[in-house]
């Protein structure tokens, strides 16, 4: 156990010098061995494997430590019903509201570009932000609340609202729209891979070896040897993801440079409000963090699955919603580390 938490603390303390790493040999793999992006492409309808195994398992471990015997105790406690309000406004009001703004203010003239960036604003993160929120020490139950309840608005607004914003919104702006039609099926689709799979594996392995073993067993041998390979999976889905589209950002780099202006100009403000609203409505850290991370952080895998199932694989709209994650997930470490900075400044 002690050998798991050194190696635990050295990959933390040098997580953003990994992910970088990660960064380069995926595009690297990409650009020098195409076939490797060949071989890591290999999908089953829209659903890349690779990435699908990665973020699986890179949510297992966060999901199998949250304590869901205890989630009723924390859905009824003080301030309940001021988080989930603040999530609901944030993530399905605000957030989607800001990226489309943005997409017109820095893409205007790029309607196909605009489009993906679009998707990735409308699509609420049920991913890697168990992961962010988990290296932040947010609250771990809440974040699995919030992230189920993105899931069902998802299932039930995403369509209406690429409707709404790529069809009607920007057509009344610049005279055209772009006809979408996304199928809920496609959308329910990857909620269920993407979370339905490690939340299932999670409470199932949680309440199996509680059993069998002992709560005591479990948290203090099991999860600090588990713990460890999200961050594992973490790089893995890095390198895959980076591999896919590597020629992409050594042919065009100033398209992805195009692209990656937006996302910083929504990732980062939409981080500092959540987590300034947080604060000034007297949320504790780790429920701060939670909400904070939770509203800025977006599903890229609905996104990309979305944009290539409506649009096709070689579409300029694919191609932006596969610079999402590549921009998100830097900014993300850089952000852990910044709320990991002002929590010396909660009391609680």
């Amino acid at each position: 156990m002690e050998n798991a938490g050194r190696k635990l603390s050295f990959l933390n303390r040098f997580l953003t010098l990994w992910i970088f790493l990660a960064m380069l040999l995926g595009v690297g793999l990409g650009y020098f061995f195409p076939p490797v992006s060949m071989l890591v492409n290999l999908s089953v309808g829209t659903t890349s494997i690779p990435i699908a195994v990665g973020l699986i398992w890179m949510m297992f471990p966060p999901l199998a430590k949250v304590r869901y015997e205890e989630l009723r105790k924390v859905v009824t406690a003080k301030g309940a019903k001021t988080m989930l309000s603040y999530s609901l406004l944030l993530n399905w009001l605000i957030g989607p509201f800001f990226m489309f703004v943005l997409s017109w203010v820095f893409l205007a003239e790029y309607p196909d570009f605009r489009n993906g960036i679009i998707l990735v604003g409308l699509a609420r993160c049920i991913a890697m932000v168990i992961v962010w929120n988990d290296l932040a020490k947010g609250d771990n139950e809440w974040a699995a609340i919030l992230v189920a309840l993105n899931s069902v608005f998802q299932i039930l607004l995403y369509s209406v609202l690429a409707y709404f914003y790529i069809t009607l919104a920007s057509s009344w702006i610049g005279g055209q729209g772009t006809s979408v039609n996304i199928s809920l099926l496609e959308i329910a689709k990857s909620v269920a891979i993407y979370l339905g799979i490690p939340f299932f594996g999670g409470i199932i392995t949680r309440f199996y070896f509680i059993r069998a073993k002992g709560r005591e067993w479990y948290d203090n041998k099991f999860m600090p040897k588990l713990s460890p390979t999200s961050l594992f999976a973490l790089l893995f889905t890095i390198v895959v993801m980076f591999s896919l589209k590597g020629e992409y950002f050594v042919k065009m780099p100033f398209d992805v440079i195009r692209i990656a202006l937006p996302l910083i100009a929504y990732f980062v403000p939409m981080f500092v409000l959540s987590f300034a609203l947080g604060y000034y409505v007297n949320l504790d850290y780790k429920r701060t963090t939670s909400l904070a991370f939770t509203a800025a952080s977006n599903n890229f895998e609905l996104a990309i699955a979305v944009a290539v199932a409506v649009f096709g694989l070689s579409s300029q709209e694919a191609f932006a919603t596969v610079v999402g994650p590549l921009i998100e997930v830097p900014v993300m470490i850089g952000l852990v580390n910044v709320a990991l900075w002002a929590r010396k400044h909660f009391s609680n």
